[in-house]
């Protein structure tokens, strides 16, 4: 990978995290969101789309409201959102009107991804913004969003978002310098990864442990957020959003934080949205035998193969494929009912009619189906 993965970009997700938005809680702070416009205005002016996922109408909001504190009720956190996103979206507004950029709010939720048809119009929006030229300014949708259909924190959203739109880099700008070796607030000895791959185990186990009391995230999220982008062959950097130009100095090839390169094979669109589904209706465990035929063997699962059927789902739901370890080994679309699969479990598809008065498909899952992870 060269040094700077915006040089060759074209389309590239930009991330900033709740701390820089609103200067570690104080409220916004609007001469950082004007340096980012800045910064995004002269990647726009290179030929580049950009994207931006913006965290901060929580902390926002709550700065508003003179809490100190980040709630836990639902309400509180959905009527802090409220309150934040109207001076959040007004901050961005003004500052790219003024560099004479168009931009447009785009909220999201879980459940606008995981449903196939609102998958591809939420796609088609973005992509009819950036051939606009309008900067979309993306944020979960938190005054709607439930534990059911959240995304958990902005860096998980930003990666799906690199996803949706196939975007060759994604651009994580956080409060720290990069991904260390150990949390540096805590390690003296901690040393800074200028680059790595994608998805190395490694990486999560040194990157463990919660952010600030202002955001969601920590370093996992964005190790995490990393290995979500590289399946559609994005690679990821992470990086101090303080840095001055840090945008600019990247697309110039100058190396500035952690860079993450994507090393695993690129997943086919629709298999892409099978493993961007964050919620799974339910699971199924596989014996050995099942388990070398998805893994090895590129083969569908079959009915024979389960010896356990977990949770309530219906025909044409996603769900978990599980070793004998406990490891999710797959996820797809299975052909049959909770109920159905619990019938036909451990009997040869020949027996599938005979048991459940039909047949719908011969497989369980099938391998176009179903991706691996």
């Amino acid at each position: 990978m060269s040094k700077g993965v915006l040089v060759q970009a074209r389309r590239v997700v930009v991330k900033v995290g709740s701390s820089l938005v609103t200067n570690d809680g104080q409220g916004l702070d609007l001469e950082a969101i004007s340096r980012w416009a800045g910064q995004i205005a002269e990647l726009h002016a290179l030929g580049k789309q950009v994207l931006l996922v913006s965290s901060g109408a929580i902390a926002a909001g709550m700065q508003r409201l003179g809490w100190r504190r980040r709630p836990q009720q639902v309400h509180e956190l959905q009527a802090a959102a409220a309150v934040g996103q109207m001076g959040l979206v007004q901050a961005y507004e003004t500052r790219f009107a003024s560099l004479g950029l168009s931009s447009a709010q785009v909220l999201l939720t879980h459940a606008d991804l995981a449903d196939r048809a609102r998958y591809l119009n939420a796609r088609s929006t973005l992509f009819t913004l950036l051939k606009l030229g309008v900067v979309p300014v993306i944020n979960e949708n938190d005054t709607v969003v439930t534990d059911e259909i959240k995304f958990g924190d902005n860096d998980t959203l930003a990666a799906l978002v690199t996803n949706l739109v196939e975007a060759d880099a994604l651009v994580i700008l956080t409060d720290q310098a990069g991904l260390f070796s150990a949390d540096p607030r805590q390690d003296a000895t901690a040393t800074l990864i200028s680059e790595a791959t994608a998805g190395d185990p490694t990486l999560e186990r040194m990157s463990g442990g919660a952010g600030s009391h202002i955001g969601r995230g920590g370093m996992i999220t964005k190790v995490l957020a990393a290995k979500r982008a590289a399946r559609s062959g994005a690679d990821t950097v992470i990086a101090s959003g303080r840095e001055p130009d840090v945008l600019i100095r990247l697309t110039k090839g100058e190396s500035v934080g952690t860079q993450l390169r994507a090393a695993t094979p690129v997943l086919t669109a629709r298999k892409q949205w099978l493993a961007d589904h964050l919620q799974l209706r339910g699971r199924v465990t596989v014996d050995s035998g099942a388990a070398r035929a998805l893994q090895v063997d590129g083969k569908s699962l079959l009915p024979i193969g389960v010896v356990n059927v977990e949770g309530e789902f219906a025909r044409g739901d996603v769900v978990s494929c599980i070793d004998a370890q406990g490891r999710e080994i797959a996820r797809g679309l299975i052909n049959y009912a909770s109920a159905e699969t619990r019938l036909i479990a451990r009997r040869s598809t020949a027996d599938i009619e005979s048991i459940l008065g039909f047949i719908e498909e011969p497989e369980l899952i099938h391998r176009d189906n179903l991706v691996l992870n």
